[in-house]
C-alpha cells in the first residue's frame, strides 16, 4: 500500500512563523512493494482546509521529485495560517491518499507597528545590568479565535501572560550577527488568554548582546541598551481584531534575579519575590532599526531530557559534589526547604582532579555559579533563566540541609534538532565513543555550534564547526541549525571576502596574529568553511537554495586566497595549521605540517567544490573558470610540494601524517605521488606503534582515507587502540564527551593545562562519520543527494562481529546490519522508497536472499549486477533486504 509521511514546510512539521516568501515542500513515501519510485505527485495550498478552490494546485506533475519542492503560487499574506496537502502516484500505477499539514507566515516583511522600549535602571553591581521585568496590563474584549505574539529583543527574553509561559523555548532570540540580522519568535498564546484584564510580562537579560562574551570578556559588544519588541495580534471569534504593540504604556523594573549571565551564571534572592511594592519606572522608546528582523530561521534551544544525580561524592578535602554520571549541557534545578535568608551555592565542573577532588581551573573566568537565597517557609523549587553550565561535577558550597539526591535534577539542553542517526556494535568502548560523539554535539549545538560550552568561550569556531558537520547530520536533522549559522558567516564575512576564525564574530582584534596581520585576515581550514558547509547542506539534505545564496560569499572566499597567494600558492598569514597536532614544535599548538601547504591544499579542495556548486546552479562560464582555477592550483601544489613524487616542503621533506592525508582526501596529486603518500602514511603510523599524531586538519580524515586506499584494517588498528593518544584512551579514562586535547588528563590523572582543556569538545568527533560511512557503509555519492541514490558498502572486520546503523533521510530511513556469526556474514540492508541504492557485498558468493525477511520467488530473485576486485554490486530499489554470504 502506497502512503505519503513526514509532509514539511521549510524542514518543520506544520510551522508556526514561516517569514520567506517561497516555502518549499519534502514528503516521504511509504510502500510495502519493492522497488517503489514516485512517478507524479500534485501538491496544494489555500486558505481553506477542503481546498475547494486551492490558491495553488501544481496538478499532476510527472516527477519522482519529493524534496525541496518550492512553493509557486500567489504571494503569501503576513500573518496567515495556510494548508497544504499531497498525493503521489508510484511506479505500480498506485495513487495514495492526500497527506495534510498547514503552515503559517510571520510578519513576512510588513511593518511593525510596535515600537523598541528600553529603561535605564541603576547598575548594581557595576559590571552587569540584572533582568528586567518588562509588564503591561490589556484587555480581551470579547471571545478570541486566536492570539499570535511577535517579539524580539537585544539580549534575551522570556514572554509569559497570566503567569503562563508562552511557550517551553530557552534563549530567545538566539544569537545572531545582531547588527546585520536579528531573528523574532512567533507564540501561540491563545490559550494564555482570558476575556477581561491580562497581563502581559517580558523578563528581559543581557545575553549575547550586551553582556560578558568571550576570553576577551567584552561587555555592550553590540550594544549598550537591552530593548524589546513585541506586537500580540488579536483575531477575535466575530471576525475584528485588536494588536497590543511594546509603547511607552509599558512599566518596567527589577525582580528577585540579581544576576544572570552565560559565563557566570545567576544569583536570585527570593525574598525580593515577595514584596508587594515595587519601583516600577516607566519605559523609554528606543530609536532601533526594523529593517533586518527576520523570522525564526534555526530550530529553538528547549530543555530537551532530564537526570538525576547518580552520586554523593565526598572528596578529599572535604567537599560535597553531586556527580550527574555524564558530561552534560544546561543547569540544576532543586527543591529546598530551609529558614528564610540562608543560602544555595553551586558551583559546576566537569571533571575531578587526579586526588578525587573537585576541579574547575579549566574553565577559566567564567564562574558557572549558582547563588539562591531562600524566602523561607516551605519548600522551594528553582532553576534559572538565563544562563547555562557545562558540567558533571556540581560543588555544593552552601546548603541549608540534608543533601537529597531526589531534590536535583540535571536538565539538558540544545537547539531542539531531530536524532536521526544511530550506530552500536559489539565491542563496548567504540559504542561508548558514540555516545560520548552525540553528547559532545548536544552540548556544542546551543543555537551556534560552539567550541566549548564550560569556560569563558563558548564560540563558534569556523574550523570546528566544518569537520564535525558530517558527523553532525548523520546525528541529526541539523539543515536549519547550519543555515542559520551560514548567514551568520555571510553577515560577518569581511568585504575583501576573508572569513573570520569565529562566527558571528567577536573575537578582538589582538587576538592571535590578528594585530599583525590585519583583522580581516584568515586562516585556511577555519575560513574554508565558507565553501564546505552549504555544499554539506547540499549533500545531507538536497538544498539547492542553500548553495545559491551562499555563492557569492564561497566566490568571495576563493577570490580572497586568490589576492594572498603568489604562484597559486597561498603563503604567509595568520595561519592556525594542523591544529594542537601532537607533532606540534615545542611551545607551539600549530603542528608541524608547514601552514603553506595545509593552505594550499585547502584552496585546491574549496576551488573544486566551488566548481561543483557552479555545476548544480547551472553556472556554465564559472563551471570553466573555477576548474581552470583548480587545474592552476593543483599543478602549483604538485610542483611546489612533490617535486620529487613526496611532500617536501621549507626544504625537508613533510613526513607528518596530515601532510600525507591531505592530498588523499582531497585528490590532489597523481597515482605515483598518491602512492607514495599512502605508504608513507602507513609508515609513519608503523613508526609509532599504530597511533595517530593528528590535529584538527588531519583527524577528521585519516581513517577514511586508510579505508579508501588499501588499508582499511590499519584505520581499526587506530580505531580500537585504547592507549594514549587515541578515542579509545579518553573513554577508558571515563569520558563520557569528547576532550579538546588527546591527552587533556594525562595517564597519571594530572591535567593537559588550565588554559584551553575542555572536555566537551567535539573536533576530534568528527571520526564519527567515517563509523556511518565506511564501517556501517551508508556513503553518499555526488550524484544522488540528500540519499536519493545510497552506496552501501560496509567494511567488514573480524575486528567486530556485528554492526548496526541507521540514518533518517529526507526520503526516509537508510540502515545496516552486519553480523559474523558461525554461519558466516550476514549483511542486512533498508533502502527507503523513491531512492535507489549501489549494494557491496564483500564476495562474489552468495549463498541466500531475503526480502523482508521470507525467501525470495524464484521469479524475484535478485540479479548481481556486477563483480570487481572480489566484490558484488547489485543495484536495488526501496526494500529491506538480507544477504546470507557464508564465511569470507
Amino acid at each position: 500500500m502506497l502512503s505519503v509521511a513526514d509532509l514539511r514546510c521549510e524542514y518543520r512539521s506544520n510551522p508556526l512563523g514561516i517569514d520567506t516568501p517561497r516555502p518549499r515542500f519534502s514528503w516521504k513515501l511509504q510502500s510495502d512493494r519493492r522497488g517503489t519510485v514516485q512517478a507524479a505527485y500534485q501538491l496544494q495550498v489555500d486558505t481553506h482546509p477542503d481546498f475547494l478552490t486551492a490558491m495553488w494546485d501544481t496538478d499532476k506533475v510527472e516527477s519522482d521529485a519529493s524534496i525541496q519542492l518550492e512553493y509557486a503560487g500567489d504571494e503569501l499574506e503576513p500573518r496567515t495560517r495556510y494548508h497544504v496537502r499531497v498525493r503521489v502516484w508510484d511506479n505500480y500505477g498506485e495513487v495514495s491518499k492526500w497527506q495534510a499539514g498547514t503552515f503559517e507566515t510571520a510578519m513576512l516583511g510588513s511593518p511593525w507597528q510596535a515600537e523598541w522600549i528600553t529603561c535605564d535602571l541603576p547598575k548594581d553591581p557595576p559590571d552587569h545590568i540584572p533582568p528586567w521585568i518588562l509588564r503591561r496590563w490589556f484587555t480581551v474584549e470579547k471571545p478570541v479565535r486566536r492570539a499570535r505574539a511577535y517579539a524580539t529583543a537585544l539580549g534575551l527574553y522570556s514572554l509569559s501572560i497570566n503567569g503562563k509561559p508562552a511557550d517551553d523555548t530557552l534563549l530567545n532570540p538566539g544569537w545572531t550577527s545582531y547588527n546585520h540580522w536579528l531573528q523574532y519568535q512567533t507564540y501561540d498564546v491563545t490559550d494564555c488568554l482570558v476575556e477581561g484584564s491580562n497581563r502581559l510580562e517580558v523578563l528581559l537579560g543581557e545575553g549575547w548582546y550586551s553582556g560578558d562574551i568571550c576570553f576577551a570578556h567584552f561587555r555592550n559588544f553590540y550594544g549598550d541598551k537591552n530593548a524589546l519588541l513585541l506586537e500580540l495580534h488579536l483575531e477575535y471569534a466575530d471576525g475584528t481584531g485588536a494588536v497590543v504593540c511594546t509603547d511607552q504604556g509599558f512599566r518596567a523594573s527589577t525582580g528577585p534575579i540579581l544576576l544572570s549571565t552565560l559565563y557566570n551564571g545567576e544569583i536570585y534572592d527570593a525574598r525580593l519575590a515577595d514584596e508587594i511594592l515595587r519601583q516600577w519606572q516607566p519605559v523609554q522608546l528606543l530609536d532601533y532599526r526594523k529593517d533586518h528582523l527576520t523570522g525564526g530561521v534555526n530550530l529553538p534551544v528547549r530543555a530537551i531530557e532530564e537526570r538525576r544525580p547518580v552520586a554523593l561524592i565526598e572528596t578529599p578535602n572535604g567537599e560535597r559534589v553531586l556527580d550527574m554520571g555524564q558530561n552534560m549541557v544546561g543547569y540544576l534545578r532543586f527543591r529546598v526547604k530551609g529558614e528564610r535568608g540562608k543560602r544555595v551555592v553551586l558551583r559546576h565542573a566537569e571533571v575531578l582532579d587526579k586526588d578525587g577532588n573537585f576541579y574547575n581551573d579549566n574553565i577559566r573566568e567564567a564562574r558557572q555559579e549558582i547563588i539562591y537565597t531562600l524566602r523561607g517557609g516551605g519548600g522551594e523549587w528553582f532553576e534559572p533563566h538565563f544562563t547555562f553550565q557545562g558540567f558533571r561535577y556540581v560543588k555544593v558550597v552552601e546548603h541549608p540541609g540534608e543533601l537529597e539526591l531526589n531534590d536535583f535534577v540535571g536538565v539538558v539542553i540544545h537547539t531542539d534538532m531531530a536524532v536521526t542517526g544511530g550506530f552500536s556494535c559489539s565491542a563496548p568502548l567504540v559504542n561508548q565513543l558514540q555516545h560520548n560523539i552525540v553528547w559532545g554535539q548536544k552540548g556544542n549545538f546551543v543555537d551556534v555550534p560552539t567550541d566549548c560550552p564550560q569556560r569563558d568561550e563558548r564560540l563558534g569556531w569556523t574550523a570546528d564547526a566544518q569537520v564535525f558537520m558530517p558527523t553532525a547530520c548523520f546525528n541529526m536533522d541539523c539543515a536549519l541549525f547550519f543555515t542559520k549559522y551560514l548567514r551568520d558567516l555571510r553577515a560577518d564575512q569581511f568585504e575583501n571576502g576573508a572569513v573570520p576564525f569565529v562566527v558571528p564574530n567577536v573575537l578582538p582584534k589582538d587576538w592571535f596574529k590578528l594585530k599583525e596581520t590585519g583583522y580581516d585576515e584568515a586562516s585556511a581550514t577555519w575560513g574554508d568553511a565558507a565553501t564546505i558547509m552549504p555544499w554539506a547542506l547540499y549533500m545531507a539534505y538536497g538544498d539547492t537554495r542553500v548553495l545559491a545564496e551562499s555563492y557569492d560569499s564561497m566566490a568571495a572566499w576563493i577570490r580572497y586566497i586568490e589576492s594572498r597567494s603568489t604562484d597559486y600558492i597561498w603563503r604567509g598569514g595568520p595561519q592556525l595549521g594542523d591544529w594542537v597536532a601532537l607533532d606540534a614544535h615545542e611551545g607551539s599548538y600549530l603542528g608541524a605540517t608547514p601552514t603553506d601547504y595545509i593552505a594550499t591544499a585547502y584552496f585546491a579542495y574549496s576551488t573544486k567544490l566551488m566548481e561543483k556548486t557552479a555545476k548544480v546552479l547551472g553556472k556554465t562560464d564559472d563551471v570553466k573558470r573555477y576548474g581552470g582555477l583548480y587545474k592552476k592550483i593543483t599543478a602549483a601544489f604538485r610542483a611546489e610540494f612533490f617535486p620529487e613524487g613526496r611532500p617536501f616542503a621549507d626544504g625537508a621533506p613533510v613526513d607528518t601524517q596530515t601532510g600525507y592525508i591531505l592530498p588523499l582526501a582531497f585528490g590532489i596529486v597523481n597515482a605515483k605521488e598518491r602512492k607514495a603518500c599512502v605508504e608513507g602514511l602507513a609508515a609513519h603510523l608503523e613508526r609509532n606503534n599504530k597511533h595517530l599524531t593528528t590535529g584538527f586538519v588531519g583527524t577528521p580524515f585519516l581513517c577514511r582515507v586508510l579505508s579508501e586506499n588499501g588499508h582499511g584494517e590499519l584505520a581499526y588498528d587506530l580505531l580500537f587502540q585504547e592507549d594514549y593518544p587515541s578515542w579509545l584512551y579518553q573513554v577508558k579514562m571515563g569520558a563520557t564527551t569528547v576532550w579538546e586535547h588527546w591527552d587533556g588528563i594525562k595517564p597519571d590523572g594530572t591535567m593537559w593545562s588550565a588554559d584551553m582543556n575542555s572536555f566537551n569538545h567535539y573536533a576530534y568527533g568528527s571520526v564519527g562519520e567515517w563509523l556511518y560511512r565506511v564501517v556501517a557503509g551508508i556513503d553518499l555519492p555526488e550524484d544522488g543527494p540528500a540519499y536519493k541514490r545510497i552506496t552501501l558498502r560496509p567494511q567488514i572486520t573480524d575486528r567486530l562481529d556485528e554492526v548496526r546503523c541507521h540514518h533518517e533521510s529526507m526520503y526516509g530511513r537508510v540502515a545496516v546490519h552486519w553480523r559474523r556469526g558461525a554461519e558466516g556474514l550476514t549483511i542486512e540492508v533498508e533502502i527507503p522508497a523513491n531512492t535507489t541504492a549501489t549494494v557491496h557485498l564483500p564476495t562474489v558468493e552468495v549463498e541466500a536472499v531475503t526480502e523482508g525477511g521470507r525467501p525470495l520467488a524464484e521469479a524475484e530473485e535478485i540479479v548481481i549486477t556486477g563483480q570487481r576486485g572480489g566484490e558484488s554490486l547489485l543495484e536495488l530499489g526501496s526494500g529491506v533486504y538480507a544477504f546470507a554470504i557464508g564465511k569470507l
